[in-house]
C-alpha cells in the first residue's frame, strides 16, 4: 500500500494520468476493498489525540483569520528562549486519483509524531488549514488542501498560529521543521519572519514548481512557491533532509533548491540512504535531531 500512501500524500492528478492510470486506479480500489478502509475524521483527529496524550500533549485550536489550526503542546508548559514548531504535510488530500478527499486531516501525522520524538528542548506541532476541524461546517474550501495549499491565505494564517504557539511558550527564537508539503509553509513563513533562526525540512516540497513538473501534474494554482523567494531566506541556517529511496520529492529537486542559493550560503543537504517519502523519519528521529545539533552526519 505505498504507493497508495504516497498518492495522498500531495498528490495532483491530471487528465493524463486518469487514463494513463486506469489500470493502477482499479488495483487502489481491490486493495481499498480487501482492508479495512479509510479511517474516519473523527478516527483520525482522536488518533492524533492518543500519540498526543501519550506523551502528556493536548490538543489546542488557534483562531486565525479565516481558518482553525489545530496545535499540540505539552501540557505543562515552560517558559524558553527557544521553540521548536513542526508543520504537518498535506495530509489526505485525495481520496483516489480522481476524488478530493473531504477532510484532509492526516491518516498518519508523520510532522506530530517527529514533535513528540524530539529527544530534547520545547517543541510544539501545528496542523494546517483545515486539518482537524469540520471542513464542511467551517466553510474550508477544498482548494485549500488541494491547488492553493501554499497559498498566501495559508501561508498568513500559519505564520498568526506561530506568533501565537511563540507568546504561549513565552519563546524568543523559534526552529521550524516542516514535513512534506509542510516544508513549503515552513520555508514561506521563514522568509516572512525575523525570529527564525533555523529551517529544517523532512522530505520537503521546496519547489512545488518543479515537483509538480516532475509528476506531470497540473499546476498548484493561487500557490507560492519558495524557490521564487529564496533571497528571503538568506540568513537563515537551513537543514534540508531527504531519503535516498523517495521518489515523491526526489533528493534532485531538494538539491535543486539548494543549488539557487549563492554557494557560499547554500543550504545543507543531507540525503538519508534507505529512507523513503515515510520510512523511517519518526523511528531515527532523535538520532537525526541530535546529530543536527551536533552538526555532525
Amino acid at each position: 500500500m505505498r504507493a497508495v500512501a504516497w498518492l495522498f500524500d500531495g498528490y495532483v492528478p491530471t487528465q493524463h494520468w486518469y487514463r494513463t492510470l486506469k489500470f493502477f486506479t482499479l488495483s487502489i480500489a481491490v486493495c481499498c476493498a480487501a482492508c479495512t478502509g479509510l479511517p474516519t475524521s473523527a478516527g483520525r483527529r482522536q488518533f492524533a489525540d492518543t500519540l498526543a496524550a501519550q506523551k502528556q500533549w493536548h490538543g489546542s485550536l488557534l483562531y486565525v483569520e479565516k481558518f482553525q489550526l489545530m496545535a499540540y503542546m505539552p501540557n505543562a508548559l515552560a517558559p524558553t528562549a527557544s521553540l521548536t514548531i513542526y508543520i504537518e504535510g498535506d495530509g489526505l488530500a485525495w481520496i483516489t486519483g480522481a476524488r478530493v478527499s473531504r477532510d484532509p486531516t492526516p491518516s498518519d501525522p508523520v510532522a506530530l509524531r517527529l514533535a513528540l520524538a524530539q529527544p530534547e528542548g520545547a517543541a510544539a506541532y501545528l496542523g494546517r488549514p483545515c486539518q482537524y476541524v469540520d471542513a464542511v461546517a467551517s466553510n474550508c474550501s477544498s482548494r485549500y488542501w488541494t491547488q492553493a495549499r501554499f497559498s498566501s491565505d495559508v501561508v498568513e494564517a500559519t505564520d498568526m498560529a506561530i506568533e501565537s504557539l511563540k507568546k504561549r511558550f513565552g519563546a524568543r527564537h523559534l526552529t521550524l521543521v516542516g514535513y512534506s508539503g509542510g516544508g513549503a509553509v515552513a520555508a514561506l513563513v521563514a522568509g516572512k519572519r525575523r525570529d527564525v533562526d533555523r529551517l529544517i525540512t523532512v522530505a520537503g516540497n521546496l519547489n512545488p514548481v518543479a515537483w509538480v513538473g516532475l509528476h506531470h501534474l497540473a499546476p498548484l494554482t493561487g500557490s507560492l512557491n519558495p524557490a521564487d523567494n529564496v533571497n528571503r531566506l538568506r540568513g537563515v541556517a537551513q537543514r534540508h533532509l531527504v531519503g535516498g529511496r523517495d521518489e515523491n520529492i526526489t533528493p534532485e529537486l531538494v538539491r535543486s533548491f539548494a543549488a539557487l542559493f549563492p554557494e557560499s550560503e547554500r543550504p545543507r543537504v543531507t540525503v538519508v540512504p534507505g529512507f523513503d517519502h515515510r520510512c523511517c523519519w519518526v523511528e531515527q528521529w532523535p538520532l537525526l535531531w541530535r546529530n543536527i545539533n551536533a552538526r555532525t552526519e
